[in-house]
């Protein structure tokens, strides 16, 4: 039986007979010995052992995992922009904020945040300043800057935005935690598919891949199925 200290950095799971350990912030992220870098930690969110290290979220020389220990996986990125532009636009984030911005006070709010200064309380003044709803903004990608066209009936776009720092209300998310943006119409409704922000970053200092239940699924069966690929061939 594994005996883990009070303030252990992972957890662990037992998948049939094997114990696997997992990430104690992001207990749905495996953490896994890489055999070609004993220095190095393979962190995914695939139970196989040994892991598919192509699929993987990246690999880090400690744990937690921090900015400056982990190297993203360019490939998990790009998958994980594929899943966002095919299902982002049906996440529950993305339509509670869709009908948020088509209601009565909908007008104070574009991108998904209001159009305030960009000071946000809370935030040090060495972390990067998030976008202002279109009205300045420090490059959010995707539509973040059409941000200003839309509320109070007049539709225009939200974001799409991990959850792992979630941003005040009435404030849109810090360029890094945006995974996309979306179209609304001025009834609420979602038009088309989500567009991948293009600035969207994998691990913070605020926390590693704080996806929705319903976005992580999606995302989670599109890496099996890769994984299946990758065993046939």
């Amino acid at each position: 039986m594994w005996s883990i200290a009070p303030r252990a950095v992972a957890r662990y799971s037992f998948l049939g007979r094997r114990a696997v350990s997992t990430l104690s912030n992001n207990p749905h992220i495996k953490v896994f010995n890489d055999s070609t870098s004993p220095a190095s930690h393979i962190l995914t969110y695939l139970d196989s052992s040994p892991p598919v290290k192509s699929l993987s979220i990246g690999t880090s020389t400690a744990i937690p995992p921090t900015p400056q220990t982990f190297t993203e996986n360019r490939q998990f990125l790009a998958i994980l922009d594929e899943v966002v532009k095919e299902y982002g636009h049906l996440d529950e984030d993305v339509i509670s904020q869709a009908r948020a911005l088509a209601a009565p006070g909908g007008f104070n709010l574009g991108s998904g945040g209001a159009f305030f200064s960009q000071q946000r309380s809370g935030r040090g003044g060495s972390r990067k300043q998030g976008a202002g709803g279109g009205a300045g903004g420090s490059g959010a990608g995707g539509a973040s800057a059409q941000g200003g066209a839309g509320g109070g009936g007049r539709g225009g776009f939200v974001h799409l935005s991990d959850r792992r720092n979630p941003p005040d209300y009435g404030r849109i998310a810090w360029p890094e935690d945006i995974l996309g943006s979306v179209e609304v119409d001025e009834g609420g409704n979602v038009v088309g598919k989500a567009q991948p922000s293009g600035t969207y970053r994998v691990l913070t200092n605020e926390g590693i891949l704080g996806l929705s239940p319903f976005l992580r699924q999606k995302l989670v069966e599109r890496l099996r199925q890769e994984e299946a690929k990758e065993k046939s061939s």
